[in-house]
């Protein structure tokens, strides 16, 4: 049993993930990062690999990436920076978000073996389909122990729901909208419908809601309908304006009077 695995049978509530791009604002902050939210006693750490064409992300996250990628990380240097960081930090989940297209370059089971080697505890590709998760991926998940996130939006039918927590481990990416990231101060009443609806279904797995969460009320409502929240764009805000990352994390738990 992994890092997530264990998190989420002793906590079923409350949880907070927050991502970040690696190499965001320098090529060397990743672990100074990654140190400053384990101290802020965040529950888990998503690791974003920079994209040149990330289609699920806001502007903020386009742009922290596209910083990131000509500060000169790559997939290889994440991997070796999440590393040494596992070193000084070895209970809190690492799981790794990128897009398919870096992972595909470095080979899917060099990239699984590598990412199992460094500390990484699961996976998150958001543009890899189902179909080929099923086909090409659930073997490798299950053979380093690192499970595959797959994400659900508004759109996706109950159908594809329940195949998802059949077939898949870890917990449930809950998009609460059917758009990009990016920070928000409210949920909607539509969204809220949405929350209910998914929380009625009774799913084995656990859920976190993530794109949209900013502030307290929007924390709050997503730990409300499911065991936490992922918050990404408003941490990458908060990196951009503080002048280090320990501030940073600071002024994003005080944003959702999380201390």
């Amino acid at each position: 049993m992994n890092r997530l695995s264990r998190l989420l049978e002793k906590k079923s509530e409350n949880l907070l993930s927050v991502y970040f791009t690696a190499g965001f604002p320098k090529l060397d902050s990743t672990g100074e990062v990654i140190d400053a939210l384990c101290r802020g006693g965040v529950d888990m750490i998503e690791v974003g690999i920079p994209f040149s064409d990330p289609m699920a992300d806001g502007p903020v996250i386009q742009n922290s990436g596209t910083v990131a990628l000509r500060n000169g990380m790559t997939l290889r240097i994440l991997l070796d920076q999440v590393e040494e960081a596992r070193k000084r930090n070895p209970d809190v989940p690492f799981i790794a978000m990128g897009y398919l297209n870096p992972i595909m370059q470095m080979g899917a089971e060099n990239f699984f073996r590598r990412a199992k080697e460094v500390g990484i505890d699961a996976v998150i590709i958001p543009d890899l389909p189902f179909d080929t998760y099923m086909e090409e991926y659930k073997e490798l998940s299950r053979k380093y122990d690192l499970p595959m996130i797959m994400l659900i939006t508004p759109e996706t039918s109950e159908e594809r729901i329940h195949l998802i927590d059949d077939h898949c481990d870890g917990f449930i990416y809950m998009v609460s909208a059917a758009s990009t990231t990016g920070a928000r101060d409210r949920f909607t009443d539509e969204q809220l419908a949405y929350f209910k609806r998914i929380n009625a279904m009774d799913l084995k797995h656990k859920r976190l809601i993530g794109f949209g969460i900013s502030n307290t009320t929007t924390f709050d409502e997503a730990c409300r309908y499911s065991s936490g929240a992922i918050i990404g764009s408003q941490f990458i805000k908060c990196l951009a304006s503080a002048p280090t990352p320990n501030s940073a994390v600071n002024d994003l738990l005080t944003r959702i009077n999380r201390k």
